[in-house]
């Protein structure tokens, strides 16, 4: 941990050294939350989010917070271990190609509905899911694809010399929808009960655990994490068809598979408590976790260290240190394009726009993985050959 704050209700713990100035806000936004419980966590990788900033952990009591799950319920990364040792260019090559005309990209969709079968069963989430309901079969043609922003597909070199797959998405209109949903129900509630006057700007809006909305928010949060998973999954699949296809490698083992957007019932500090990870890895001790780079850096595989401090959590990526538009602004596409040549990566950075996504819009990987040694240790470092974003 860098530093912590006091001047709140509560205590403010962060991973970094410095935190832009609406970020910070939001965070003592939190600490002042009537529900918030012990401290808020900033981990190394925060900036501002809607409500709450990504790369926060908030532990409630009492109630759940859409805003502090966040948009994209679920999203998360998945990563897969291959038997093979090395891929040279053209193999690489042919790998994007395939899996451009396999995985639909950006807003496109499977223009056939997936098998039911592909789809988590809704009845394994308890009654009345309305808006799960509502998009059922719209998410049919959604499930196994990519989206656009930070979501991507990358082949990846480990220092354990073997060949890495990894995936990083969500859960595309499905979870967008009910965390929309759950946050206009959440507002309502505010303005008809005025309960504890949490200002409408902080854009924190609760909804209480001992109320029929809050826990159908559960239920519907908890499926869309479940979609995003078998979203992830779908294209994992996919992925290794293809690279058997092409290499004849038919070894890949176990996934692992680690959402950073979402709500859990857990204990911390004797107490049973709500913690929100928006933008933050689970890191109890001796668990495995995925933090990617931006594009072209490396990701790495971590163990937790199960630190308290952080409800055992850890970042989720390297973190923006401009907002898209402002690296569409002012970033200079041929050098961010010529940083990534040199490494000699298969990058997806070709037009203006895609400097939302450039090295620059980005904090350095190897800073955010030091400013958290307490929270994890490094099981693998991963190097880019080949990167597919939306």
């Amino acid at each position: 941990m860098k530093r912590v704050i006091t001047t709140e209700k509560i205590p403010i713990m962060l991973w970094l050294d410095t935190l832009e100035e609406e970020a910070l806000l939001q965070a003592r936004r939190l600490a002042n939350l009537p529900c918030a419980f012990h401290h808020v966590a900033i981990m190394a990788d925060a900036h501002v989010g809607y409500g709450m900033p990504i790369g926060g952990v908030l532990a409630t009591i009492g109630a759940v917070i859409p805003n502090g799950v966040g948009v994209d319920i679920g999203c998360g990364m998945r990563a897969v271990r291959t038997g093979l040792r090395s891929l040279d260019l053209p193999v690489l090559k042919k790998i994007l190609t395939a899996l451009r005309a396999a995985v639909p990209l950006g807003f496109k969709h499977h223009k056939k509905p997936r098998p039911v079968e592909v789809m988590p069963d809704p009845s394994g989430f308890g009654e009345d899911l309305p808006v799960v309901a509502a998009e059922f079969e719209s998410a049919r043609c959604q499930i196994g694809t990519l989206g656009g922003g930070n979501h991507f597909i990358e082949i990846q070199q480990g220092n354990d010399q073997r060949i890495w797959l990894m995936v990083h998405s969500g859960s595309r209109n499905i979870g967008y929808r009910v965390a929309g949903h759950y946050n206009d129900l959440a507002v309502q509630m505010a303005k008809k009960t005025g309960k504890d006057a949490i200002p409408k700007e902080w854009q924190l809006a609760m909804l209480p655990l001992d109320t029929a909305v809050g826990q159908r928010y559960l239920r519907e949060m908890e499926y869309c994490v479940a979609f995003a998973g078998a979203n992830r999954g779908e294209m994992m699949t996919a992925l290794q068809e293809i690279v058997f296809d092409l290499t004849g490698c038919d070894e890949f083992e176990a996934p692992l598979d680690v959402a950073h957007n979402y709500a859990a019932r857990e204990t911390h500090f004797f107490k049973e408590v709500w913690v929100h990870r928006k933008g933050a890895t689970r890191a109890f001790a001796g668990e495995f976790g995925i933090i990617p780079g931006c594009q072209g850096s490396r990701s790495y595989i971590v163990k937790g260290l199960g630190n308290p401090l952080s409800f055992m959590s850890c970042s989720h990526g390297a973190g923006r240190v401009l907002g898209r538009k402002e690296a569409q602004r002012v970033l200079n596409l041929q050098e961010e394009r010529e940083k990534l040549d040199k490494k000699r990566i298969l990058h997806s950075l070709r037009h203006r726009s895609d400097l939302e996504e450039a090295p620059g819009a980005y904090k350095d990987i190897d800073e955010v993985i030091a400013n958290q040694h307490d929270l994890i240790e490094i099981a693998v470092e991963l190097q880019p050959l080949a990167v597919l974003k939306g």
